[in-house]
């Protein structure tokens, strides 16, 4: 194999060294499943895509995404990460609305808005999601969280499983500050979700504790089943969060287009995730989330 070539990014940031970080490989024609894993795992980065050729009709290029330790089948920040990167390349018409990427859940439509130096922001379209299982034991999700129970929304806040392709725990908390406070243990989580039955999955916490600086929801992520401990920016929970928001009045119809996911603050790398929802009638209809990006580097693997 010839060496490969790299671009690497801060997503959901204006700015460089803060967001959610990702290595795109423009060109991985040739590159087979097990080196991209092991390319992903040397990177260490939350996340590393590759670029292929469409291979549906109306595609305009295959993605596959990697954490260090798996393939995942969608994901927020590579989508936008790598339309920005696509774009930054020559590789997108400067001026169009949408450009569609081919993910492992199909074709991704990603919206596109254009300012005079280049791509400035980027929408991707989600899935609607679904809602799974509540979790009721809100002490042993507490001591999972090395929080107390009193610390937990409750109330019209369930903790639920919610999906849009991949699936998290969604968590309640009572403020910001039990937020930053949070500390996954991983057994007790294991323990706590093999006793109803569920698969590991990652964790997202947020509290909607109202702070003047624009956030809808103040949130962290902790996903050590991916091979992720923490992550700064996880655009693919924040549909589901939309929708989550939503669906237990945490966020009127009217506020519904404009919501912000604040995330990455206790890493040192926050992350502005924006989350566009569209219902009619009670029935939510469709689901975005977007941001900005800039690059902070290129890079040469040697393979």
């Amino acid at each position: 194999m010839p060496d490969l070539q790299y671009v690497h990014l801060d997503i959901f940031t204006d700015r460089p060294f803060a967001g959610n970080q990702l290595a795109v490989f423009l060109n991985a024609a040739g590159l087979d499943e097990p080196r991209m894993q092991r390319i992903a795992n040397e990177m260490a980065l939350p996340e590393t895509t590759f670029v292929f050729p469409p291979e549906v009709s109306g595609t305009d290029a295959r993605v596959r995404i990697f954490t260090p330790s798996q393939e995942l089948p969608m994901a927020g920040s590579p989508a936008v990460g790598t339309t920005f990167a696509l774009a930054g390349a020559g590789r997108l018409r400067a001026g169009a609305d949408k450009t569609v990427l081919g993910l492992r859940i199909g074709p991704t439509n990603v919206g596109l808005e254009w300012g005079q130096n280049g791509l400035r922001f980027a929408w991707m379209k989600q899935p609607i999601p679904t809602f799974g299982p509540i979790v009721t034991d809100t002490v042993a999700v507490a001591a999972a969280l090395g929080v107390q129970p009193r610390d937990l929304a409750g109330g019209n806040l369930p903790v639920q499983v919610v999906s849009s392709g991949l699936p998290f725990l969604y968590v309640a908390l009572i403020s910001r500050a039990a937020v930053d406070a949070a500390a996954l243990d991983r057994a007790k989580l294991c323990a706590l979700l093999r006793a109803l039955e569920l698969e590991e999955l990652p964790v997202f916490v947020f509290s909607p504790e109202p702070v003047d600086d624009g956030a809808t929801v103040y949130s962290r992520m902790f996903g050590p089943v991916l091979g992720i401990q923490e992550d700064p920016g996880t655009g693919s929970a924040c549909g589901p969060l939309g929708a989550y928001l939503l669906k237990y009045n945490a966020v009127s119809a009217k506020t519904e287009s404009r919501l912000v996911s604040l995330q990455g603050v206790r890493m040192g790398r926050p992350s502005s995730i924006h989350i566009a929802l569209s219902s009619r009638a009670g029935v939510l209809e469709e689901v975005q989330v977007g941001g900005e990006a800039v690059v902070v580097g290129e890079g040469t693997i040697r393979t």
